[in-house]
């Protein structure tokens, strides 16, 4: 261990000594066990670096530091401390944990081939607004994983939460008009929508990719305007850039948590790779208009003795395009559906409603609104849930 260690060490210091800018790896290296190595210049890796323990650190206080070269480094454990930015011009794989401390670790949007990816159960710490990833971060044999991007000084997480093990996911944050994106070939007409009651956010998207079934979670800040897109954050939903229909489609809404300024959103299950982007949606401004009429209460007893166990709303097969949103009394949201069918039977679909998802909502009442969008009505009233 101290052998490679030192030797490696002597090499950093005669190239520093040459007044070379970078120390270039043509050959082998290997950290065992507590060894740790600390790069003040570029890295060129032409050689094998892949099969390492220990730390090792990328620090500079005055300029940026590029890691290149023909292979791809892995690492176990790294950390920056740069305060202009790590940027990565060819794949940093991490296999247990990374500490953002200063400066971003920056990958080109335009190339998606070249990112910082976590495998296996690898995570990270010290994420914030002036240390993550500004490009495109990846994992590896994971099912959840919140992605630490954002752009510029600006920290936006997206959090995928799949329901079998991704091979693969990837994603980054873009902070543009979908409309007309420098990153993209395609345009993602915000216009183009499944249904005239959806609007789509023009300030900003994401990229995620992945082929398991998977509900994720974005976040908003001040700059993300969201107020343009919904009267309430219930209104909010998350929409993706359908690759097959070319079109905005609602990926809807199963937990949303903040306030107009910060906050994030869940969508329901999908499958990324179905979709080119997704961001934020709303409602159309066309809801202002609509009518909020009361609707029946309703009395639901879901004990399985075929009365009254499940939510049956009259009129539903008059307009199957519909969202129902169910609250507690202390208006937090416990239900939530995109084109409804009277399934609920008196348990949450939101992760953090109940303590216990498995036994059902508490007995008491709640509160609904049911919008149909083809009728253009929005309905409202309680539910008394009694088991």
């Amino acid at each position: 261990m101290h052998k490679i260690k030192f030797l490696l060490l002597f090499f950093l210091i005669t190239a520093q000594a040459i007044s070379q800018d970078a120390v270039h790896n043509y050959g082998t290296i290997q950290i065992h066990d507590t060894g740790i190595i600390g790069f003040h210049m570029n890295l060129i890796n032409d050689g094998t670096f892949d099969q390492n323990l220990g730390l090792v650190g990328f620090y500079e206080e005055n300029n940026s530091l590029t890691v290149s070269g023909a292979f791809n480094p892995v690492f176990y454990d790294t950390e920056i401390a740069i305060e202009n930015g790590l940027f990565l011009e060819t794949t940093v794989t991490v296999t247990n944990n990374f500490n953002f401390i200063t400066g971003h670790v920056v990958t080109p949007r335009a190339d998606q081939s070249i990112f910082l990816n976590f495998r296996d159960n690898a995570f990270y710490v010290g994420q914030n607004s002036l240390s993550m990833q500004d490009g495109y971060a990846a994992i590896t044999n994971m099912d959840t994983f919140t992605f630490p991007v954002g752009y510029n000084d600006r920290l936006r997480p997206l959090t995928i939460a799949s329901e079998s093990i991704n091979v693969f996911a990837k994603c980054a944050y873009f902070f543009e008009d979908p409309n007309a994106s420098m990153f993209f070939e395609n345009s993602f007409n915000t216009d183009a929508l499944e249904s005239d009651f959806l609007s789509v956010s023009t300030q900003e998207f994401w990229k995620i990719e992945g082929d398991q079934l998977s509900k994720v979670t974005l976040t908003w800040d001040t700059l993300s305007n969201i107020i343009v897109l919904g009267e309430l954050i219930t209104d909010l939903k998350v929409v993706g850039w359908s690759k097959l229909e070319e079109q905005w489609v609602n990926l809807g809404n199963t937990n949303v948590v903040g306030g107009l300024e910060y906050g994030s959103l869940t969508s329901d299950t999908f499958i990324p790779n179905e979709y080119e982007i997704i961001t934020i949606g709303g409602n159309n401004d066309i809801f202002e208009t609509l009518s909020t009429i009361q609707l029946d209460n309703y009395f639901m007893t879901p004990n399985g003795d075929g009365k009254n166990d499940y939510l049956v709303i009259e009129g539903l097969e008059n307009s199957p395009n519909n969202t129902l949103q169910i609250f507690n009394r202390y208006g937090v949201m416990v239900y939530s559906r995109a084109n409804y069918t009277n399934e609920f039977n008196g348990e949450s679909n939101i992760s953090s409603a109940v303590l216990n998802r498995s036994s059902g909502l508490e007995s008491g009442v709640y509160f609904y609104i049911i919008t149909l969008n083809t009728l253009k009505q929005k309905h409202q009233g309680y539910l008394y849930l009694s088991k």
